[in-house]
């Protein structure tokens, strides 16, 4: 089996810390959708960029669309667009009412929703160890984001459950990619992932700029003239997008995020070197428990090692 994948998650990983940290910064003069949307409209030039430098180095030819795109290609792409507007959404939501690690840490549940959603929709069982894994998991948020001592209300309880959510939008979302990555034929696994990206941020960025346009212009105006920061969060960005999709592309997503766990390494020291924030115990414990909980679930998720080609359900065959 090829570990270029490997490579290609750790620096995606790395690169969305980076992206989320600026995007929570930008939060303050675009809100929520703006900054959301900055990671679309700055980053599709840059995934244009990408695409055409894979094209030109690998010397391919796109093939007509009819032959290249399966039937349930636009299916797949509009899963993943949508579930990761929202996604990101929720997630800078939520990072404005807590600590950035701490919300990272939350969205490590992704995978653990990720077996609840197959249970539920695919009849996936699970036995003993992957119900501990749970336990232990869910044991990791409560302890990161219930404060002792202090009473609970809507306010304590909302970034928890918003974190919870975004987790579950980009569990979503990378099935989505993926599953639109994969139905392409006829070419390398380098340009379907390039191509995915393209169009998966142009989807994104018609339909929140056309969202933007109707209900809040002042927001296109202010992304504008804050061209300089958003261009460089629209460059990260796309390149953490660029090597998910191409990770996506390798091996099945339960390796790529299993393996990006580290990245909740890397938001502890962005959160202590770029955000200046103090990083309290019980989120600590609870990040910890977290990732222990989401290893152990997928330690034993099985499954092939190489999954670029594999065939799905037969009521969800993609090709």
């Amino acid at each position: 089996m090829s570990s270029l994948w490997v490579g290609f998650t750790l620096v995606g990983a790395a690169g969305q810390v980076a992206r989320n940290a600026m995007q929570r910064q930008l939060t303050g003069p675009l809100g929520i959708w703006g900054a959301t949307n900055i990671r679309f409209v700055f980053g599709l030039p840059f995934a244009l960029v990408f695409f055409v430098a894979a094209l030109v180095f690998s010397g391919e030819t796109i093939p007509p669309p009819g032959a290249m795109f399966g039937p349930m290609f636009g299916f797949w792409l509009m899963l993943g667009a949508l579930s990761q507007i929202i996604a990101t959404g929720l997630m800078l939501s939520a990072m404005t009412d807590r600590s950035f690690t701490v919300t990272t840490a939350y969205l490590k549940t992704e995978a653990v929703q990720t077996a609840i959603f197959g249970l539920v929709f695919l009849g996936d069982g699970f036995g003993p160890f992957r119900l501990l894994a749970i336990v232990i998991a869910s044991v990791g948020v409560a302890v990161a984001g219930v404060r002792i001592g202090r009473s609970s209300n809507f306010a304590e309880i909302r970034p928890l459950l918003t974190g919870l959510a975004a987790a579950a939008g980009f569990a979503l979302s990378s099935v989505g990619f993926r599953g639109a990555i994969i139905s392409i034929g006829d070419v390398s696994f380098v340009i379907a992932a390039s191509l995915t990206l393209v169009l998966g941020l142009t989807l994104q960025t018609l339909l929140l700029t056309v969202f933007l346009l109707l209900r809040g212009r002042n927001v296109l105006r202010a992304m504008l003239a804050l061209w300089r920061p958003s261009l460089f969060a629209g460059f990260v960005g796309a390149l953490a997008s660029q090597f998910w999709f191409l990770a996506f592309a390798q091996t099945p997503v339960a390796n790529v995020r299993t393996l990006a766990l580290i990245e909740v390494v890397f938001a502890q020291v962005a959160a202590v070197t770029v955000l200046r924030q103090k990083l309290v115990w019980r989120e600590v414990a609870g990040a910890v428990l977290i990732v222990v909980g989401v290893a152990l679930l997928l330690s034993v998720w099985g499954g092939p090692a190489r999954g670029a080609r594999s065939l799905p359900p037969p009521w969800l065959a993609i090709r």
